[in-house]
């Protein structure tokens, strides 16, 4: 068998090896006998709420067996058309059968990721955070191309952004700026871009042209609905008004419309400035406060299961979690996953799903992989 096809047999194998192993296949089987025979429970709907449930576990999980057993046959199938066209020389059909076996390798990376999105709140609408690091315009130069690189991945997903709160840099670029990304499974996919993004490239800024290396977070956390019960103690917070100003620095309105919220125990913050309404930007605000403690007390949570819990400490600007080197040389790389890009400007264009699809992969194998940073 040509080495091309056996390469996309073993992509195909690795990528349902891992679908099994995340779902747990025989409780994932007998729990779908289960689900199977309660739907059939002409009491089900009794409780709204619970059928719901159910149809939704149920959906989630017929949808991840069916596919991967489809993408097994048709692997074994394609496999042995191989071999009889090789017997018999007939190269043309050989072509064929490959092209086949390549289209199923990118079917099967693509169901294991959507299969890998089954967390509490995977399929939410997400908020994604961009705040520029110490270094002043470059830092606000590179939060700027990082938030058009997460709007980019966004729209290509088909997923509608809205902005939310935006802070003009003080020459160029942002100070910080949160979006609103909604479409099914936002949460999912950016919930492993949080984290502190490393850029080295010649600066525009320099008279000197020499290199600079900036430095930006990220941070994403699920938008929540009224289901979610989070109580926050009004006593805890800080709140204060300011006047907005949107991108280029105009002015959205001439009122102290915008409203920030401080939560001091945690000492996070929020900010909404998206609405000419005080009392909406509030309410906004809130809102995302809630999202981020709920946040928090997931990753927890996800921590605690793993085993692996850290302090909050250690999750933010101390993280690092990708490089993007523009000058002299090309390359993205990240270092949980040891994934490489040659192509910065196609990642900065929003071409972000090989990464995340191996920080999502990692989560289920756990697998540490040693990778050392690039100058």
């Amino acid at each position: 068998m040509r080495a091309e096809a056996q390469d996309h047999i073993d992509k195909i194998g690795a990528a349902l090896a891992l679908l099994r192993r995340f779902l747990d296949w025989d409780r994932a089987v007998r729990r779908l006998d289960e689900l199977n025979a309660k739907v059939e429970d002409p009491t089900l709907w009794d409780s709204p709420k619970a059928a719901q449930e159910v149809m939704r576990e149920r959906q989630r999980l017929d949808a991840a067996i069916a596919a991967t057993r489809a993408i097994e046959t048709e692997c074994a199938d394609t496999a042995e058309l191989i071999e009889l066209a090789e017997l018999e020389g007939d190269e043309a059909m050989v072509d064929e059968a490959v092209a086949s076996l390549a289209t199923l390798a990118a079917r099967a990376e693509e169901d294991k990721i959507r299969a890998l999105l089954a967390g509490e709140a995977d399929a939410n609408d997400a908020y994604v955070e961009v705040h520029a690091g110490a270094g002043g315009t470059e830092s606000q130069d590179w939060a700027e191309m990082l938030q058009r690189m997460y709007s980019r991945w966004a729209e290509k997903r088909g997923f509608k952004v809205e902005l939310v709160e935006y802070q003009a840099g003080e020459q160029a670029g942002i100070k910080s700026a949160t979006m609103l990304v909604k479409g099914e499974n936002a949460y999912g996919y950016a919930k492993t871009e949080s984290g502190v993004h490393r850029l080295v490239r010649i600066s525009p800024y320099d008279s000197s042209a020499r290199r600079h290396t900036s430095f930006s977070s990220v941070w994403v956390y699920p938008v929540i609905d009224d289901n979610i019960d989070i109580e926050i103690n009004e006593g805890d917070l800080k709140i204060d008004t300011y006047r907005a100003s949107g991108a280029g620095g105009q002015h959205v309105n001439t009122t102290d419309s915008a409203v920030r919220i401080t939560h001091i125990p945690t000492g996070i913050v929020v900010a909404s400035q998206n609405d000419r309404s005080q009392h909406k930007n509030r309410a906004t605000a809130m809102g995302m406060l809630k999202a981020r403690m709920y946040e928090a007390e997931l990753q927890k949570r996800e921590a605690a299961a793993s085993g692996e819990y850290q302090a909050k400490t250690e999750i933010g600007w101390g993280h690092q979690i990708r490089s993007y080197v523009l000058q002299p040389y090309q390359l993205v790389k990240d270092l949980r996953t040891g994934v490489t890009s040659t192509a910065p400007g196609d990642v900065l264009d929003g071409a972000l799903d090989p990464f995340m699809a191996a920080a999502l992969s990692q989560k289920v194998t756990g697998e540490k992989v040693e990778v050392e940073d690039i100058d």
